[in-house]
């Protein structure tokens, strides 16, 4: 379990990242992520696979849950996964970070989902 300060830590740091790109993909995620627990998102896995082609790129403020299929390559960046979610999406072929991992790894935003 993640604790307030440490989400507290990567909501301003994804809020610093969104003014210096100016991107505002990461002012999105950084208040969704700032929000209270029950405000965010819960998105399946079903749902990662209808909304993405193979070699997407997903970001989810919120939990991926393990509900669904997927028969493609994604890279999902998430603040958490279910194990369920996290072994789908290995078996797939693709790759899961946490929102600081993805948001470093990702330089341009321009074909990244939004989820949740």
């Amino acid at each position: 379990m993640k604790d307030n300060a440490t989400r507290l830590r990567l909501a301003h740091s994804l809020a610093k990242h969104s003014k210096q790109s100016k991107q505002s993909i990461w002012d999105v995620a950084s208040s969704k992520i700032e929000g209270a627990r029950q405000n965010r998102s819960l998105v399946n896995v079903g749902e990662i696979s209808r909304n993405t082609k193979d070699g997407g790129k997903v970001l989810v403020a919120g939990k991926v849950l393990g509900a669904g299929e997927i028969d493609h390559k994604v890279t999902v960046g998430a603040y958490s996964f279910s194990e369920g979610a996290k072994s789908k999406i290995t078996k797939s072929g693709g790759k899961c970070f946490n929102l600081q991992d993805f948001m470093n790894d990702t330089k341009s935003v321009k074909n990244v989902v939004i989820l949740g």
